[in-house]
């Protein structure tokens, strides 16, 4: 008889300990249904809120965003015909609304991709016509997620500092355009003209680093010449 109402006693706290957790579970469900009706208005602002975000992004996106990002390219590529014709002035533009060029398509559309692309472009062409300030301030106005052309935009900005005296600048922004791209051959490109600039400074230190580092890892692109260049600074 003992064993038995042993065995009873423990099914009995069992089944006190099932019906404590249900308690607490219907408590928890209470507490819940009180903080929701407690709070309904401000939870559903909130939840109207974040609908109004989401559509409103897309709507942006869909109504404001495609439509100029159409329209900017169809500028951007009208100034592409120009220059391709050989006509820089037509294609610089930003002389008026009925030719706007890569000047006027950077001004209009700034905030697009397109619109940075015709910012670099009209720098390059102002870099032609001997405008090196401007240039350099049209250039540095592109970003891209495209590193290689990270790495030309520095490469292009380090020859208008060059071309403005700014010696001190040049070595930093080619040392930009060489980080910036995992492609060999343009970090090939500008190691190799940041070593000629050092010689041309007279700062054989820094030669000697960029024709090694060439000499290292893109002695495939170089046929030997950073060798010599390397000979060349000792008596430099």
């Amino acid at each position: 008889m003992a064993k038995f109402k042993s065995r009873t006693s423990k099914k009995e706290m069992e089944g006190k300990e099932t019906v404590e957790v249900f308690k607490d579970l219907d408590q928890g469900a209470l507490d819940t249904e009180k903080f929701l009706e407690k709070n309904a208005k401000l939870l559903l602002i909130v939840f109207g809120a974040l609908l109004v975000g989401v559509l409103g992004y897309f709507a942006f996106q869909q109504f404001y965003e495609a439509p100029r990002n159409e329209e900017a390219t169809l500028s951007y590529l009208a100034a592409q015909k120009n220059l391709a014709d050989g006509k820089d002035d037509l294609a610089l533009g930003g002389k008026g609304a009925a030719n706007p060029g890569y000047l006027g398509t950077y001004k209009e559309y700034s905030g697009t991709k397109v619109g940075k692309l015709s910012s670099y472009n009209a720098g390059l062409i102002k870099f032609k016509q001997g405008k090196y300030q401007e240039a350099y301030d049209l250039i540095d106005n592109f970003s891209s997620d495209n590193k290689v052309l990270m790495a030309l935009k520095y490469g292009a900005m380090a020859d208008c500092q060059a071309n403005l005296n700014k010696s001190d600048d040049v070595l930093s922004l080619l040392d930009k355009a060489i980080s910036a791209s995992d492609d060999p051959y343009t970090s090939y490109y500008f190691t190799r003209k940041a070593g000629i600039v050092s010689l041309a400074l007279k700062k054989k230190a820094e030669a000697k680093k960029y024709f090694s580092t060439i000499d290292e890892k893109y002695e495939d692109y170089d046929n030997g010449m950073s060798e010599s260049y390397i000979e060349m600074v000792k008596y430099y």
